[in-house]
C-alpha cells in the first residue's frame, strides 16, 4: 500500500522571496533523493518556472477558460480535462511542475474546478512529495486539491510589518479551517544584526520560527539576470541556510 504524498505549501507577501525558497525547496528534495517531486504554482502571478529555469506552454487556467467555451464534439468534458492536465505537466529531471493560472474573463468555473481537483488529486497520488507555491491568500490552497497539506511555510521579510502579515496568514487558515498539519514561519532576506529583532517580533505574534536565512547578492543578481536560482551552487550562503533548515523540518 503506497503512502499519501507528502505535500509542503508556501506563502508570503509579495517580495519576501517565497518563490525563490519554493525552487530551493525542490533543489533540495530532488538532491536529497526524494524524487519524484511535483512543484505546483498556485500563485496568479506564476513565475516558479522561471526559478526552477524551465518554459510552460500550457496552464489549468487555460484549461478551465477553453473548457468553458465548449468541448470538440465527441469529447467529454472528463477527457478534455485530462488530456489538458497530462499537457500541463512539465517534465524535468527529478521532478515535473504544473502551472495552476488564473482563469480569464468573468462567471463561474466551478463545474471545471471540480473536474480539475479530481484528476489533480490523481496525479499528485504518483508523487511522493508535493511542493505548492501559494499566493498570500490561502483561499487557492482550499480549491487546489482536497489533500490535506503537511506543512505551510509562510516566507516573510526580516521586518516587524512583514512578520506582522505572516500572522495574519496564519490567522487566515484557522478562519478557513484548512486541514494543515504543521505551520511555520521562515524569516528571508535578513541583513547581519537582525537576528535579536527578528526573533523578538516572532515571539509578540507567537509565531514559530524555523529558522532564517541571510540576504545574498547573489540571489539576487541571478534574479535580475532572468537565471534560475536552482543553478547556485550548494555553498552559497542562503542555499546552505535553506538546506539546513529543510533538513530539519523535512526529516523531523
Amino acid at each position: 500500500m503506497s503512502r499519501s504524498p507528502y505535500s509542503i505549501g508556501l506563502a508570503g507577501k509579495g517580495g519576501t522571496g517565497k518563490t525563490t525558497i519554493a525552487g530551493l525547496l525542490v533543489k533540495y528534495l530532488v538532491e536529497r533523493g526524494k524524487t519524484p517531486v511535483l512543484a505546483v504554482d498556485a500563485d496568479a502571478n506564476a513565475n516558479l518556472n522561471e526559478v526552477l529555469g524551465l518554459e510552460v506552454q500550457e496552464t489549468l487556467g487555460l484549461a478551465r477558460e477553453e473548457m468553458k467555451k465548449g468541448v470538440a464534439s465527441g469529447m467529454t468534458k472528463d477527457v478534455f480535462m485530462e488530456m489538458k492536465l497530462e499537457q500541463a505537466v512539465v517534465e524535468a529531471k527529478g521532478y515535473d511542475l504544473i502551472v495552476m493560472g488564473r482563469p480569464e474573463g468573468p462567471g463561474c468555473y466551478c463545474a471545471a474546478n471540480t473536474l480539475l481537483t479530481n484528476y489533480l488529486d490523481k496525479l499528485i497520488d504518483n508523487y511522493p512529495y508535493v511542493v505548492i507555491d501559494n499566493e498570500a491568500g490561502m483561499e487557492h490552497i482550499s480549491r487546489l486539491t482536497t489533500n490535506n497539506i503537511d506543512l505551510l511555510l509562510v516566507v516573510s521579510d526580516p521586518t516587524r510589518r512583514g512578520i506582522q502579515a505572516a500572522a495574519r496568514i496564519f490567522d487566515l487558515t484557522k478562519e478557513l479551517a484548512l486541514n494543515i498539519r504543521r505551520k511555520l514561519l521562515m524569516v528571508n532576506q535578513a541583513k547581519e544584526g537582525q537576528t535579536e529583532s527578528i526573533e523578538k517580533a516572532v515571539k509578540d505574534f507567537g509565531l514559530e520560527l524555523t529558522g532564517i536565512i541571510p540576504e545574498d547578492e547573489e540571489i539576487r543578481e541571478s534574479d535580475l539576470r532572468g537565471k534560475p536560482t536552482t543553478q547556485l551552487k550548494n555553498d552559497n550562503k542562503a542555499v546552505k541556510s535553506a538546506f539546513a533548515i529543510f533538513d530539519r523540518i523535512i526529516n523531523s
